[in-house]
């Protein structure tokens, strides 16, 4: 996992930027002309990734299921046997809790699952594994969160995944022998495609719930066009689901 992780930093953005900006500093003097290349393509690179309306443009191009409708949530259980959870990493050791914390996002997608799960009455499963070995696992956090949050009781908690493709597979030998087929699953807006496909490919029906999205009115001066440093990070998180959905199509059909 670590191998992996120092790869994927290196080869995505932000990572590939800086490398870019390194190699403009080195051949500066040996090779001028590469050296402006790598320069005008490292920053070149921030400066798209800071600014909210290439998150906008991004977001749309990967938010292809829409949200529910408000008036849908109490109708879910006629569509669905139970919630999915994903999990999205963590906080970490933050000493005001003295523990481990969901992260923002996942908080995000807590707080919908548990109004869906009100309204509904169906019954929540929380997957998401550990993070580098170090427990407890994700699943195991949104759980206990959900419920001193959110006052929402986890029937099931999937503790091994790693993957979104993991967090279908595993949660369906959970599921799937308790004859559970149709899922609701909640996961950000533009990393749901990628996981509604993998739990289709491990045997459920899927109702969509994203939530978070970012491909609407972004509401900022200019209309987006003033750099921000909160969008190089969204920038870099939809460009990583980008790859991922690549990666998918590629190497699990």
């Amino acid at each position: 996992m670590p191998f992996r992780y120092f790869v994927k930093q290196l080869l995505l953005p932000p990572g590939i930027l800086l490398l870019l900006l390194v190699l403009a500093w080195w051949f500066r003097r040996s090779r001028p002309r590469l050296a402006a290349v790598c320069f005008v393509l490292g920053a070149g690179g921030f400066w798209l990734m800071s600014l909210p309306v290439v998150v906008q443009w991004g977001a749309k191009a990967l938010e292809s299921q829409p949200p529910l409708a408000r008036d849908e949530w109490s109708t879910l259980g006629q569509r669905a046997d139970a919630i999915v959870l994903l999990g999205s990493g963590r906080e970490r050791g933050d000493i005001a809790w003295g523990a481990d914390q969901p992260t923002g996002i996942g908080l995000e997608r807590e707080r919908y699952a548990a109004r869906l799960a009100k309204a509904s009455g169906l019954p929540v499963l929380t997957s998401g594994g550990l993070h580098y070995g170090t427990p407890p696992t994700e699943a195991k956090m949104m759980a206990d969160s959900m419920l001193d949050d959110f006052g929402v009781t986890v029937r099931w908690q999937e503790g091994r995944s790693r993957t979104t493709w993991e967090n279908a597979q595993f949660s369906a030998e959970v599921l799937l022998p308790e004859g559970i087929k149709r899922v609701v699953v909640v996961t950000q807006a533009w990393h749901m495609p990628r996981s509604v496909w993998s739990f289709r490919q491990a045997g459920f029906e899927v109702v969509p719930a994203p939530v978070g999205f970012l491909g609407v009115d972004n509401a900022r001066p200019l209309g987006g066009w003033m750099p921000e440093f909160k969008s190089i990070w969204q920038s870099g998180q939809l460009l990583n689901e980008a790859v991922g959905q690549l990666g998918y199509s590629l190497f699990y059909r």
